[in-house]
Order: C-alpha cells, then sequence, then structure tokens
C-alpha cells in the first residue's frame, strides 16, 4: 500500500475535524448510498475588522463584544481585539515584525455577557478581532461613536465586519458637502492589493488612483473617495474588490449638515432584496440602486407597513439602467408607522444592490444613517450595545407569517437574561417590544431566531438625542453563520485495493 495515500487520507480527515474551516465528504462504498446529512456544528474560529472610528478630536467611542451561549461549542477559547499595527521592517532589513501590541482594547471574559471598551479622540485606531473555540461562533461587535459637532456630527455607528474579497456600497457620495472614506483593514501577515471602482448616474467614472491600492499587514487605509475623481456626483455605488488578500470594508459617510454614520456593505447583488427597519418618525427617505450586471433591472417598489405591504404612490416601480447609479426620494415615506423597503422584480429577474439613506429631524436638527439591503436571519442573528432606552428593534416578514424569538443577554455590568417570542404576519415590519435583562446594569445584546414560517429580516436603531439633534444609528441583523457543514467521514480503506 502507498504510504504517500495514507498519508493524505489521515491528513484530509484530521482536516475535516476543524470546524469552520474545511468539510469533508467521504467516498460511498460502491453501490450503496451511505451519504448522511452534514452536521451543523458550531465554527472555531471567527475574525472581526473595525475601523477606525473617527477623525474628530471630541469623538467619544464604545465597543461592545458579544457571544451568544452556543450549544456543542468548545469549553475553551478567548476572544480579544488588538489595535491594528501595521508592520514595518526591522533595523537590518530583514524580515518585517509587528508594533509591540498594546492590552486588547476588548477582552471578553464568558459567552452570554458583554463586554465592553472605550476609546476617545482622533488617534483611536482600526481594531483587528479574532475569536476562538466557545467565542467565535456568533461572535459580533459593536462599535458606537458620538461626535459633539463639526462634519458628520451625530451618533456613528457599524457592526464590526468579517474579511471578505468584495463589497458593494450604493449610497457612498463625492457632492461637495460629504466627505466620504473607504476605511480598508488588513487583519492578515502579508499586504492587500485593492481595486476602487466608482459608478455614477452615467457609468463608470474615470479614475486610475483607485487600482492597485495597497493596505499593509496588520494594517488600516481610509481612502477620501473625492481624491479618486474630479467629476463630484452626490449618489454613487463604490465597489471594493481585493486583487491579493482579503481585507474589511466599510464607507464612513460625513455630511456638513445631515450628520453622518456608517455605511456597511450591500448583501450580495440578487433579484430580489428587503430594507429592514426605517424610523418611524423618518423625514426623508432615499433609495440608491446599481444593477453589475449587463441586463437592465425593473423592480416593484413596496414598503412593509405593520398593516401589511404598500405600494408608495408615485414611486411604485424602478428602472435601473446596467453599470449606472439609480437614486430616488421616496419622501416621508414611512408616515409615523414602522417599515422596511421590499424590491422585487417585475419581468425577468437581474442582481442589483441597493441602500437606503434616512434622515430624521428638521431644519439645522437634522441626523443621517443608511440601511443597506441585507440577507434573512436563516439560524440566529445577534446586535450588541443595547440600552434599556434609545434601542428598537425591527422585524420584517415580507413573504409568510413568521414566528420568532428574541433573547436579552445579561447586562455587562449585571442583570439576567431575558426571552420574548413574537409573531410577524406576513408581509409586514414590526417594532417589537424586546426584551430587557431583569436587575440590568450596563449594555446588552439581543439575539433573533427564527422559530417556524417564512424569512424573517431584522434591524435595531439606536437612539440619542444630544443639543435637539436626533442623533441614532442602524445596524442590520444578517445570519451570524456561527455554524458550518461538516459531513460524518471515515476512512475507507478499500477505495485503494481497486483497479
Amino acid at each position: 500500500m502507498n504510504r504517500t495515500t495514507l498519508s493524505l487520507i489521515a491528513g484530509a480527515t484530521a482536516l475535516a475535524a476543524v470546524t469552520g474551516f474545511a468539510t469533508l465528504t467521504a467516498p460511498a462504498a460502491s453501490g450503496d448510498n451511505t451519504a448522511k446529512t452534514a452536521a451543523q456544528l458550531p465554527v472555531e474560529r471567527t475574525s472581526l475588522l473595525c475601523p477606525q472610528p473617527s477623525v474628530s478630536d471630541i469623538a467619544e467611542t464604545a465597543y461592545t463584544s458579544f457571544t451568544p451561549v452556543t450549544r456543542g461549542a468548545s469549553d475553551s477559547g478567548k476572544a480579544e481585539l488588538q489595535a491594528a499595527t501595521e508592520e514595518s521592517a526591522d533595523a537590518t532589513g530583514g524580515k518585517k515584525t509587528g508594533k509591540k501590541a498594546a492590552k486588547p482594547v476588548v477582552e471578553p471574559a464568558e459567552p452570554g455577557k458583554p463586554a465592553t471598551g472605550d476609546s476617545s479622540g482622533a488617534e483611536a485606531p482600526a481594531l483587528v478581532g479574532t475569536a476562538e473555540g466557545k467565542f467565535a461562533p456568533g461572535w459580533t461587535v459593536q462599535e458606537t461613536t458620538v461626535v459633539a459637532a463639526g462634519t458628520g456630527r451625530g451618533m456613528l455607528g457599524t457592526n464590526c465586519t468579517a474579511p471578505d474579497t468584495e463589497f458593494w456600497f450604493p449610497g457612498a457620495s463625492t457632492a461637495a458637502d460629504r466627505t466620504d472614506y473607504v476605511h480598508l483593514t488588513n487583519p492578515d501577515d502579508s499586504a492587500a492589493v485593492v481595486d476602487i471602482e466608482l459608478y455614477g448616474k452615467d457609468g463608470t467614472l474615470k479614475s486610475t488612483v483607485g487600482d492597485g491600492i495597497t493596505v499593509q499587514p496588520h494594517a488600516s487605509e481610509p481612502i477620501l473617495l473625492n481624491t479618486l475623481t474630479d467629476d463630484p456626483q452626490a449618489n454613487l455605488t463604490a465597489h471594493v474588490t481585493v486583487r491579493s488578500g482579503r481585507v474589511g470594508a466599510a464607507v464612513q459617510a460625513l455630511d456638513d449638515k445631515l450628520g453622518g454614520d456608517w455605511l456597511a456593505a450591500s448583501t450580495d447583488p440578487a433579484g430580489s432584496l428587503v430594507l429592514p427597519g426605517i424610523p418611524k418618525d423618518a423625514t426623508s427617505v432615499r433609495l440608491v440602486a446599481f444593477v453589475p450586471g449587463d441586463t437592465d433591472a425593473d423592480l416593484k417598489v413596496r414598503l412593509a407597513s405593520p398593516s401589511g405591504l404598500i405600494t408608495p404612490a408615485g414611486n411604485e416601480t424602478l428602472h435601473v439602467k446596467s453599470g449606472m447609479t439609480t437614486a430616488i426620494d421616496l419622501g416621508d415615506l414611512t408616515r409615523g408607522e414602522a417599515g422596511s423597503l421590499v424590491l422585487t422584480p417585475s419581468g425577468t429577474s437581474v442582481p442589483v444592490v441597493a441602500a437606503l439613506r434616512v434622515v430624521r429631524g428638521k431644519g439645522d436638527k437634522q441626523e443621517t444613517a443608511f440601511i443597506p439591503a441585507t440577507g434573512p436571519v436563516a439560524a440566529r442573528a445577534t446586535v450588541a450595545d443595547n440600552s434599556s432606552k434609545g434601542s428598537t428593534l425591527a422585524l420584517a416578514a415580507p413573504g409568510r407569517t413568521a414566528q420568532v424569538k428574541v433573547t436579552a443577554s445579561a447586562g455587562s455590568e449585571g442583570g439576567s437574561a431575558a426571552t420574548k417570542t413574537f409573531t410577524i404576519k406576513g408581509g409586514t415590519t414590526q417594532n417589537v417590544e424586546a426584551p430587557v435583562p431583569s436587575g440590568l446594569k450596563g449594555t446588552y445584546a439581543l439575539t433573533v431566531e427564527p422559530v417556524s414560517g417564512g424569512p424573517v429580516y431584522a434591524s435595531r436603531m439606536l437612539a440619542a438625542a444630544e443639543g435637539g439633534v436626533p442623533g441614532f444609528t442602524v445596524q442590520t441583523l444578517p445570519d451570524d453563520r456561527g455554524t458550518v457543514a461538516v459531513p460524518e467521514a471515515a476512512q475507507d480503506l478499500s477505495v485503494l485495493l481497486k483497479q
């Protein structure tokens, strides 16, 4: 028997045991179907990247880390958020070494209880986070910043993101009153090379500056969008692609008069999209959409309200030309009720990306947030940094009626977990009265788990007025991908005897 072959089989079997990194399908015996359903097991390692929170000297940033308790997870592990520190060559010009790591900004003690940290001013760095073992499944980190004055003043919030190789950001801008940065963070030991393309109302904006941007290992680069083009436009789609390596990406959108927030990436291009959780008191809603392919898209535009699906008068449909960014103003779309925007094809299904810019307040007391299209909560989703006041959880069931379980974690400084179950009627959005931990001290996390029925989409709004400005930020709750399918595998040495 060939020793090399045996080694390969043993190595493959061992690799399949590392949950979250690989799966292996064992060959079935000849003439028999012995395949078994893959087990959903907890992932064993998760990476998250948090962008540099602000360039303002008066910024105050809070970080909240949380991992829901997951059945079958490891008994050990750790999670921590460290400052992204650019590597540099040593004095001899040899191997690159990183700067000495400082104390982690956040270092959770146990799953099921949030851990918090904070930073101040413009010098707070981007963060690179890693969770292993029991802290990995469903790990989430919220970055919330309050800026009292200046461009982009208000509340800015984002879920720290997993590294990837492609991101779509409809809703970016290079207009004179906007200062938008694409923050690129590299978690790995080798440099990443990134391209940024901008698409406006007439198509691709010419630029060579956005090609081949190098992001050094364990470093972060904020790229000012108006340095990439000489053609200022109010509504753009930014496309970030990674030639080599991987990065985390998010757009920081700062407005001179309307405050600012983080614009997270839209879900992958799809024929139908849901943008959940428009605030009921929104005074302005703008939809920005883009078709990446070669075919135009025609979409039905509907609002999933508390009473059912409504077609907005005058904006029943939307035509999106291929390769061009299209924007429409929907005004005070929700009219005092909870709502989610539902986009579906009116003819042939064409993949689209989309996001909403939402404004609350009036006059010089306005503030902005963004709601990108997001995926449904397949098994579980979590959002951290909730407080007893100022947190609103929106649940949307655009298709069939759904039953949903919502769990409030223990508080970061004390309190016991609590759970409620809600029924969301098909075609509606509900701002639910989410549970609050009994004896709450500090902040807590909310975990959403579908129980039965159709797909559920979710978002959470944080709100805190300051100086008459209705500061707020909205985060969507896509599935946390806390488990991975691992088929049962075993060595079948008989295959080596077959000729």
